[in-house]
């Protein structure tokens, strides 16, 4: 459910996946009042065990709802528990567990013994029984939620957590430039230097429709792309970007192809900026353009001690099972981008194949493959932190990998939001949404959607006819 105000009081029946999802969505539900069915208990106890995130979830669940029972008697927890929560009216909502068989015949097609259908067999019951109530089935099973409505109930997808209401309304990080700044970027009283960078003043009211960091173009001309910067204490300005489409300007040998890419590189290079996101389809650069980054910040620059790579290990087919080895040897098979794209970076004549051999050890060295399973505890301490699939990320594992970065480490989130394989996570609730839209005012964070794919023009068509 969103946060809103609903006419008169609701009673919300909570699915277990509700809870394993979100812990805390027992208290998301304002003035109104939740029934908890034996058999989410019984779902809950089956979950706990374990290191993974639903584990943790239902351990958290078990531990609020203990606390919320306290040393309350069989007469109060029959009667409700009050919800710290009321939705500010003081008329707080209360909790209900299924304390007495409220269950009601399903249709025989319904078997009795599954969880699904024992839930629906509780909604139907209070229902019958509170006729002036609204009941509601909240779920994050959509299957459900149909089986739900078919037999007369009412029943809504949990939303609480929804960043957008729409993922066409996620930030780009890009706007056209208005023309009345043009003339300001050839004029010289408006320019500075600091640190050896060219910036161009503005004023609060131009800068207004701006995020920090935002890269901002003129359509028709690749020289006038520029990115607007707030420079805290030394006011507003517009930087003039590099161009790494120029063969004299490379990263770690890779050119950008075109203006999205570019910007991508000035966001990656750039020293001020701890976060920065990228997100696009498949083939438009993301992999390589973070890792060719990294390499020349770590190797080059010296800018980092090494580059840590990770992603959530969800996959696209059936799960292939248990996999033997090290930390590293595990997460290898679910690295093949990373592989992919250091034999592009690595292609060289030079040396042969000793030197090529000896380029790989090196950069081997340096890149290291964590499993997001070990990253609670973690410190970061001047790492460059490239978070991979990073669309199949809940809100609370992606904040956990992010509060692992300490001083002088960048986290780059590279992801695309239309192929998501975590159940019940969607382009709205999904974490990479949820950093994009959250850092989107953040001074030394930066994000781009990079629009064109550049892998093969086979790509290009199948992402445009097979999407």
């Amino acid at each position: 459910m969103r946060k809103r105000k609903l006419p008169g009081r609701h009673l919300f029946v909570l699915d277990t996946n509700v809870l394993m999802h979100d812990p805390s969505a027992i208290f998301r539900f304002q003035e109104h009042d939740i029934f908890v069915p034996m058999v989410v208990l019984e779902e809950l106890d089956a979950a706990k065990k374990g290191l993974s995130e639903v584990a943790r979830n239902a351990r958290h669940v078990s531990r609020l709802l203990d606390s919320l029972i306290g040393e309350a008697g069989q007469d109060s927890i029959n009667a409700g528990l009050p919800l710290p929560s009321g939705g500010g009216n003081g008329n707080p909502g209360r909790i209900y567990f299924q304390t007495e068989d409220v269950s009601h015949a399903v249709p025989t097609s319904l078997p009795g013994g599954n969880s699904d259908n024992s839930i629906l067999s509780v909604a139907i019951a209070l229902q019958e029984a509170h006729p002036d109530t609204s009941t509601v089935l909240v779920s994050k099973d959509i299957n459900l939620r149909i089986k739900a409505r078919v037999l007369g109930i009412r029943a809504e997808d949990y939303l609480d957590d929804m960043v957008l209401d729409d993922a066409s309304l996620l930030y780009n990080g890009m706007a056209e430039l208005p023309r009345s700044l043009l003339d300001r970027l050839t004029s010289e009283p408006a320019k500075w230097q600091q640190s050896g960078r060219t910036y161009v003043k503005v004023d609060k009211a131009q800068a207004r429709q701006w995020a920090p960091n935002q890269c901002l173009y003129v359509p028709d001309s690749r020289n006038l792309d520029v990115i607007f910067r707030d420079l805290g204490e030394h006011g507003l300005a517009i930087e003039p970007v590099k161009d790494f489409t120029e063969n004299g300007n490379t990263v770690w040998g890779i050119h950008a192809r075109n203006r999205e890419q570019n910007f991508a590189l000035n966001l990656l290079m750039d020293p001020e900026l701890d976060f920065v996101s990228l997100l696009g389809t498949a083939g438009t650069g993301k992999t390589l353009l973070a890792l060719a980054a990294g390499l020349a910040q770590t190797l080059e620059d010296k800018r980092f001690r090494e580059i840590v790579m990770t992603r959530a290990t969800v996959p696209v087919g059936d799960d292939i099972g248990f996999l033997p080895g090290t930390e590293e040897e595990k997460m290898a098979p679910w690295m093949g981008a990373l592989m992919d794209n250091l034999e592009v970076l690595t292609d060289t004549d030079t040396g042969g194949d000793w030197g090529r051999a000896a380029t790989n050890d090196l950069l081997h060295s340096r890149i290291k493959i964590r499993s997001l399973n070990y990253m609670r505890g973690r410190t970061f301490l001047n790492r460059y932190v490239i978070i991979d699939e990073a669309q199949n990320l809940t809100r609370k594992q992606m904040t956990t990998l992010i509060t692992r970065a300490g001083p002088g480490t960048k986290i780059v989130c590279i992801g695309n939001i239309a192929q998501i394989d975590t159940p019940y996570l969607s382009e709205t609730t999904s974490g990479f949404t949820y950093v994009v839209d959250g850092f989107k005012p953040w001074r030394h964070g930066g994000h781009i959607t990079l629009l064109r794919g550049e892998r093969s023009r086979l790509v290009d068509f199948a992402a445009e006819q097979l999407a």
